[in-house]
């Protein structure tokens, strides 16, 4: 008994269960069926479901992937620890800055901005935040902060919550694969054995095509077919100028695709509500008040905390002295009784098993210095009285957005270290590896790799970091291009990522309707495994040499 709680080296084995890769993969992905059937069948609450899944994990880890009980329990810890920091440290700084706006009544200004340039119309104001601002976010970012600070601006423009959350998930997960400077991109190539370069290549003569459509499924989202009908010249616009930037910005720059795209969104948008109005329904109508017309100084203070959270993040990121300083203060932490105990398939020890602490160079530090500032300056100035708070109340905000997000925060801790224990142990590489026995046809399966291991782990750079290897691998086996599964697996991962507990969790949330992933659940995955089925077709069409000289190597 003491053997078994004493940490032992490991190497997870996808043939873990009667020496069987398909009898593996199935008992694999039991955790993650019962999250799933749990909360959108039963209607139990995330963090029992998170819970229960994550007991469910640990036993399976021990007793049919033989994984010694100590390390099971610690990659549990590692998962939480993860959770923590840097998610939740963003998720309470984001949610703390769009509190700050309530607070001080300031969202009644924003509103009156976007009313302006979005010509009285919610849904061309919801579009343009969901599909331009997350966007922008997402490529700077990442890491939860995008959703969680997209949810909340477009409750604070009049969006019903659950609608809020959903388009905020769909519209955010094209951009996931060029997200954070385009880590999980960087992550696959290297760790696949591509040029990074050639991977970005692939993935915008890919992902540009989903530009085309997903404005229009967020109009959908916001307000059925009567929405697409009336909006969609600006869908076609937004789409057209993101796309762009996806298609042209990775021989450039890959690293910029996401914040270029957005950027060429935004203001393609802007210029073209300067000459073109839609028609719009009373009940999707907003109108400014005219006795209280913001003055110009308002409007500044109403934007100040979107736009300097996206100034200061640019810089630590764009900056690039300024990134590599801050990344050089980065802790990195070799998780006790895991780091040296588990090993790869070579029996060297696994990398995974160092905990990164992201201090300087989490963006949530970022969105924390943004929200000081903005409550210093909220505290200190009320527009001729119109705003009366002081720098007291802003701050006593902070405890009290700490408290209400004490359920999220345990919710986040459960289900990534329920990830963790499932990549450490193996269940989530049986999956992929039951999958790249099926030769020729894994070409169409190989995006489904990646959206399982976002889906489970809540970032595609882990998923790239789980399946690159096996990618390239099955590719060549295969007779495939590897660069193409390489850049499928990546996109494939940012679809995943919509149905993501993590990412579900942010989103109910951020839009403050405690107990709603169920529902976001029930309204995304749809669109989840729709856009994931184009994107296997195109897969394959593009790995059989049928779209000759178009693909870009």
């Amino acid at each position: 008994m003491t053997s078994l709680l004493l940490a032992q080296s490991f190497t997870p084995s996808t043939t873990a269960v009667a020496g069987n890769v398909f009898l593996t993969a199935v008992v694999g992905l039991l955790p993650l069926v019962v999250f799933f059937v749990l909360m959108g069948v039963f209607k139990v609450a995330t963090h029992w479901c998170s819970i229960i899944s994550l007991v469910l994990s640990l036993g399976i880890a021990v007793f049919a992937f033989k994984m010694p009980v100590g390390m099971a329990l610690l990659s549990g810890t590692q998962g939480a620890a993860m959770g923590f920091m840097p998610i939740i440290y963003i998720i309470i700084a984001a949610v703390w800055l769009y509190n700050l706006t309530e607070k001080s009544g300031r969202s009644s200004d924003l509103k009156a901005v976007f009313n302006t340039i979005g010509r009285g119309d919610q849904r061309a104001q919801a579009l343009i935040v969901a599909w331009c601002f997350c966007g922008l976010l997402e490529g700077l970012a990442g890491f939860g902060a995008p959703v969680a600070i997209t949810c909340a601006m477009l409750v604070t423009l009049g969006v019903p919550k659950i609608k809020a959350a959903v388009v905020t998930v769909v519209g955010n997960a094209i951009n996931v694969g060029f997200g954070a400077m385009a880590i999980p991109t960087t992550t696959a190539g290297k760790l696949g054995g591509a040029e990074p370069v050639v991977v970005a290549g692939d993935m915008g003569h890919l992902t540009w095509i989903f530009c085309l459509f997903i404005p229009l499924l967020l109009l959908f989202i916001l307000d059925g077919g009567r929405g697409v009908r009336q909006l969609w010249p600006l869908a076609l616009v937004a789409g057209l100028a993101a796309g762009a930037g996806h298609f042209f910005t990775p021989s450039i720059s890959y690293e910029l695709t996401a914040v270029v795209a957005s950027l060429l969104g935004f203001a393609a948008c802007y210029v073209f509500l300067l000459f073109w109005g839609p028609t719009t329904p009373a009940e999707c109508a907003t109108e400014a008040d005219e006795a209280d017309k913001p003055t110009g100084s308002r409007i500044g203070l109403a934007l100040l905390p979107y736009v300097l959270v996206v100034v200061i993040i640019a810089i630590t990121k764009l900056a690039k002295p300024v990134a590599a300083f801050f990344s050089s203060t980065d802790v990195k932490i070799p998780w006790p009784g895991i780091y040296g105990n588990l090993l790869t398939a070579d029996g060297s020890p696994s990398t995974a098993a160092n905990y990164n602490l992201q201090i300087l160079s989490n963006p949530g530090t970022w969105i924390f210095v943004t929200g000081i500032i903005v409550a210093i300056v909220y505290g200190t100035n009320s527009s001729n009285g119109r705003f009366q708070t002081s720098v007291g109340e802003m701050f006593a905000v902070l405890p009290r957005t700490i408290y209400s997000l004490r359920m999220a925060i345990l919710t986040i801790a459960s289900v990534m270290a329920l990830a963790f224990v499932m990549n450490f142990s193996g269940q989530t590489t049986s999956i992929g590896a039951a999958l790249a026995t099926t030769g020729a046809a894994f070409a169409f399966l190989s995006p489904i790799l990646g959206w399982i291991g976002t889906a489970v782990a809540g970032s595609a750079t882990s998923a790239g970091a789980l399946f690159a290897n096996l990618q390239s691998t099955a590719a060549a086996g295969a007779g495939l291009d590897p660069s193409i599964l390489l850049a499928a697996n990546t996109i494939g991962g940012g679809l995943g990522k919509i149905v993501s507990p993590q990412n579900l969790a942010i989103a109910a949330t951020a839009v403050d309707s405690k107990g709603s992933d169920a529902e976001i659940l029930k309204k995304a995955a749809p669109y989840s495994i729709g856009l994931l089925l184009v994107l296997c077709t195109l897969v394959f069409v593009a790995s059989q040499g049928w779209l000759g000289a178009y693909m870009p190597h």
